[in-house]
């Protein structure tokens, strides 16, 4: 299996400093970084860790459910999927962690009903690859037929 990479050139202090992630392997993209906009609410046309790992979770997540939808006998026609990402403080280490992560899906399946959809929406949650790389982080998921 292949392995991906990503780099970050980083200038200055944490709170004044800025930097940019360089997405390598796929050379799609380089974006900017800061963390006063990382911890802001409006982020400025500046990308976050958590944004990226939102990005990664969403992708891998709509792949597995794929997957799990044809398992199932069903036909996956659209899956809309996104998720919210939370930087919080971390109580029991200092500084901050990701306290969360909201899934939501909306899928149009030919071949299941609900009860199918939902049973493949919570495996994809519990065995997509980024799900479990996050191991330790509550992950929640809203998931519905349209």
């Amino acid at each position: 299996m292949p392995t991906r990479t990503a780099r970050t050139a980083w200038n200055g202090s944490l709170n004044e400093g800025s930097g940019q992630v360089e997405l390598t392997s796929s050379g799609v993209g380089t974006y900017d970084v800061s963390f006063p906009k990382r911890a802001a609410d409006d982020a400025q046309g500046t990308t976050s860790p958590e944004e990226l790992i939102a990005a990664a979770h969403t992708s891998c997540y709509a792949m597995q459910l794929s997957a799990l939808i044809g398992e199932a006998g069903g036909t996956p026609v659209a899956l809309h999927v996104s998720a919210d990402v939370t930087l919080g403080p971390d109580s029991a280490d200092g500084g901050f962690r990701i306290s969360g992560i909201a899934l939501t899906v909306r899928g149009e399946v030919d071949g299941l009903d609900e009860a199918g959809f939902l049973q493949a929406a919570q495996a994809a949650k519990a065995t997509c690859p980024v799900s479990k790389a996050l191991t330790g982080t509550e992950i929640t998921l809203d998931a519905a037929l349209d």
